[in-house]
């Protein structure tokens, strides 16, 4: 565990819950100096071994145009065996499932019907080429490294705001994150025609962050989101990442029969899939 980590879970195990941490600090000082590495640093706890089973909603609007989307994601065992739910919430049929079964040098992708052009059935595989990458790049934890790597960047730039204990021994933190951070992260990844009418004057606006650990330092929620207005424009932004119960064997599927997936075999094969995906996407 991170020395920050402990100093912080240390110095509120007492405190009394909605408290700042600790009592009479000077709550942007004290968040900024005791976060900042932890913040840094809080990603590498996404590690290989820990059993967790997620949810994270995601939404973006710039004026009419819209993403909503709810990842929920399963890992379990050690080694883990991994599963990433994607599904859009405006249309049912766009979802992508992803798996990997403990151990296996492949990974399943399972294609909703928008996707069902990509392949001649349900899943496709393709080697598994992820084991020595950092937690990071699992889908199921992605995005929260880039919302964590956000509110990083906005505390080592003093928009700290509160550190308050909680009852159970945790800590909760809020701060003010810059849209320019949120971009910067790819917290939200938007196409070009978008990013084009996103002025400097709103890149300065804040969104509002919220970050739980419990007493051990552990991740168990992460909020960002605010509306900013600039240029003509209104761009609203909500994603809310938080643990969801205890996994077991029943939340995983079974490894998908042979007859059902299309097999890509070699690195072409799945630039040329993800190519095709793209395509999709951006219609």
């Amino acid at each position: 565990m991170l020395a920050g980590v402990m100093l912080l879970v240390s110095a509120c195990s007492s405190a009394k819950a909605g408290t700042p941490v600790p009592n009479g600090a000077e709550a942007a000082a004290y968040v900024s100096a005791k976060f900042s590495a932890t913040l840094d640093k809080l990603g590498d706890r996404f590690n290989g071994v820990d059993s967790r089973k997620s949810v994270l909603d995601t939404f973006a609007r710039f004026d009419n145009r819209k993403i909503n989307s709810t990842v929920t994601a399963v890992q379990l065992g050690r080694p883990p065996a991994r599963l990433a739910k994607n599904h859009s919430n405006l249309d049912s049929n766009e979802y992508l499932d992803s798996y990997h079964p403990a151990n296996s040098p492949v990974e399943y992708l399972l294609l909703g019907p928008v996707y069902a052009s990509l392949a001649p059935t349900h899943w496709v595989s393709m080697p598994y080429t992820a084991g020595d990458l950092n937690e990071c790049f699992w889908a199921g934890t992605q995005d929260v490294c880039k919302m964590l790597g956000a509110v990083s960047d906005s505390v080592d730039q003093g928009r700290a705001k509160t550190a308050s204990s909680k009852a159970d021994g945790g800590v909760e933190l809020t701060a003010d994150v810059t849209l320019d951070a949120y971009l910067t992260n790819r917290v939200v990844v938007f196409p070009q025609d978008i990013l084009d009418q996103i002025g400097a004057d709103m890149k300065t606006k804040t969104l509002q962050a919220r970050i739980v650990l419990d007493p051990a330092g552990k991740l168990t929620e992460i909020e960002l989101g605010g509306t900013i207005s600039g240029g003509g424009h209104e761009l609203e932004l909500r994603s809310h990442y938080r643990l969801d119960g205890t996994p077991t064997e029943n939340d995983l599927p079974k490894i998908p029969d042979p007859s059902d997936v299309t097999v890509l075999a070699d690195s072409a094969a799945v630039s040329d899939f993800y190519a095709r995906m793209g395509e999709i996407q951006g219609r």
